[in-house]
């Protein structure tokens, strides 16, 4: 069953695909959704709403959804499977499909120790293969996972991330095929910066044919200053930066720009790579500088659909 949504028309058509981040604030004005929103309007096939992105608690991801609908943009809704048992994000999944969600990337999610609620219980009543599954087996067989039948359908285009980066780097290919297998139609991958591994990731992608049967968007982390450059290096799990980046960041008369000229550069770097089928921008806190990558990498305008 297709979603409707604006980013499976961009994939499936045979377009390159843009989809930037959002997200939610530590409150409830619906007007930081569409102040954020507006700025991204025209520059993105989708926009990405995190699920209580690094476990701090934020505006939830459904209503957040909901208002970038209202306004007339394509949202992918973040599921995390560390607060919500499989009542919880059935239930979840069949609200937002009700308010028009089309998207919907299921992820583990960051441990609450990082997060404002430290001493808060995890769930984690299924990892983010089985809640693929979950949802592929509720949008083509109509059920539960208990098996019982679902009322109305459920289109939703499917994704799921993948970090090429992490070790055993052997062991990434096998992860992605796994999602794959469980019923993921589209793949957001962890920032790319280190060109020459992401290019292995994906050569193994493409021994194991993946990359014909799943749509990769390749993560773009924009760089704001050689501060936000070294930490990413030497504390982010699951990110490799190489030095000659973080030199370049640091050498720079003007960071920001030299940031950009840098997530320019690795755009232009993964469109040469077989099997890469768009990006997926993360610049939560720093929106404004979308539009001018997109531009600058050639990306605009948007195909209308």
């Amino acid at each position: 069953m297709k979603s409707g949504s604006n980013l499976e028309k961009v994939l499936t058509e045979g377009h390159f695909a843009v989809t930037g981040e959002l997200g939610p604030p530590k409150g409830s004005s619906a007007d930081f959704i569409r102040r954020k929103a507006e700025i991204l309007r025209n520059y993105v096939d989708a926009v990405n709403v995190t699920d209580n992105q690094t476990a701090v608690v934020r505006m939830s991801s459904v209503a957040a959804c909901a208002i970038l609908k209202q306004i007339g943009m394509d949202p992918v809704m973040q599921m995390t499977c560390r607060d919500r048992n499989r009542i919880a994000i059935q239930s979840d999944i069949l609200g937002a499909v009700a308010l028009g969600v089309g998207n919907l990337l299921c992820l583990t999610g960051d441990h609450q120790k990082f997060g404002n609620h430290p001493e808060s219980k995890n769930v984690h009543d299924l990892d983010s293969i089985q809640l693929v599954q979950m949802v592929k087996r509720m949008r083509d067989d109509g059920q539960f996972l208990c098996g019982d039948k679902i009322s109305g359908g459920v289109p939703l285009f499917i994704g799921a991330a993948a970090n090429p980066f992490g070790d055993p780097f052997e062991f990434r290919p096998l992860r992605l095929e796994k999602k794959v297998r469980a019923g993921a139609d589209f793949i957001q991958t962890q920032g790319v910066f280190d060109i020459e591994r992401f290019a292995r990731f994906m050569e193994k992608v493409r021994e194991r044919g993946l990359h014909e049967k799943v749509y990769i968007l390749a993560g773009i982390i924009p760089m704001k200053s050689a501060g936000m450059a070294r930490y990413m290096r030497d504390y982010v799990a699951g990110l490799i930066v190489p030095d000659e980046l973080v030199r370049r960041m640091e050498t720079a008369q003007d960071p920001k720009e030299e940031g950009v000229r840098i997530a320019v550069e690795l755009i232009h770097q993964v469109r040469e790579i077989e099997g890469v089928r768009g990006i997926h921008i993360m610049a939560v806190a720093w929106e404004e500088i979308v539009p001018v990558i997109v531009e600058r990498a050639g990306l605009y305008p948007r195909p209308i659909l």
